[in-house]
């Protein structure tokens, strides 16, 4: 068995060392941005069917999570990817946020649907990938392939046992995501790095406001612009706003700002929370090699030669 050290762990701990060696962070509010957080329940970005209210009682957040917790795990399916619906049933039900069990992330608009564009609502709702996706190995999404994991801005994907780990020194903050094991280091500055410098995770910078972190994220490669569970579309035109708000030591408020013509019609903004641990960050290994890859190329020849044999 092989030992291995993950690269986001190992940077996230050398940065810690070195904000360590810097000296004491400066106290007050902030301080309590610091430190590991985890969010263990099923998120649903737009308001689910039937469901259109922002905030519902305890009675009815136990309905609600129950059918988006059989939803996720009835569309990956045990024969897909059967992590899925085993994590499914260990969450912790709907996002709690303030004491208010909430039904979905959006808030605005408040009618609790995406302001997609036509042609990128079509684009969300298709059952089926664009065959320029299924020629070759490097078309595949990144996110299937493990080269982009939960760390890309807004962090929205996947929230069940996924951990947040926030170092901050001097004029630098390091947002760390378990899953995924990718880590922003965000300058404090209101002056992006230069395009060269760019990588797939764009190009953060942030500011304070108040006990607020607010991080700008501009640049976020295009191909990576699907994003899974929930799905969204945020594309390389994007302007991202995050904000991290210590609304208790116990309790971090996460909201995001979407700006992009190009798939919205209008801005839009969603929260939740995530919560204080004492669980250690651990390694986050999504897979040594994609083995149902071949599969996946051979299924799209597959369907090729039957509508060729059928003259379509």
């Amino acid at each position: 068995m092989r030992t291995r050290i993950s690269a986001g762990v190992a940077l996230c701990a050398a940065f810690a060392a070195w904000a360590a060696a810097a000296g004491p962070a400066p106290k007050g509010p902030r301080a309590t941005l610091e430190g590991t957080w985890t969010a263990n329940f099923v998120l649903v970005m737009e308001a689910p069917d039937k469901v259109p209210d922002l905030v519902v009682s305890a009675s009815q957040a136990k309905l609600v999570a129950a059918a988006e917790e059989k939803a996720m795990s009835d569309f990956f399916s045990m024969d897909l990817d059967p992590e899925v619906p085993e994590l499914m049933a260990k969450v912790e039900g709907l996002p709690v946020v303030r004491g208010q069990f909430r039904t979905r992330a959006l808030i605005r608009p408040a009618g609790g649907k995406l302001p997609y564009t036509p042609a990128a609502r079509k684009e969300i709702d298709s059952t089926e990938a664009p065959p320029e996706m299924r020629d070759n190995p490097e078309q595949r999404p990144n996110a299937e392939r493990c080269l982009a994991g939960l760390g890309q801005p807004p962090i929205s994907s996947f929230n069940f046992e996924n951990a947040l780990q926030i170092v901050r020194s001097g004029n630098e903050v390091a947002i760390h995501t378990e899953y995924g094991d990718e880590v922003r280091v965000v300058p404090i500055t209101d002056q992006h790095g230069p395009k060269a410098l760019w990588g797939k995770m764009g190009d953060s910078i942030g500011r304070w406001e108040g006990d607020t972190l607010v991080v700008e994220t501009v640049g976020q490669p295009d191909d990576d612009r699907f994003r899974f569970a929930p799905f969204l579309i945020v594309s390389g035109e994007a302007t991202v706003v995050e904000r991290f708000t210590p609304v208790s030591d116990r309790e971090l408020l996460y909201q995001f700002t979407v700006i992009d013509p190009k798939v919205f019609t209008a801005p839009w903004m969603a929260e939740f929370s995530w919560y204080r641990t004492s669980k250690p960050m651990y390694e986050h290994a999504c897979h040594e090699g994609n083995y149902s890859l071949p599969n996946v190329l051979a299924g799209a020849r597959h369907e090729e030669a039957v509508r060729a044999a059928a003259g379509r």
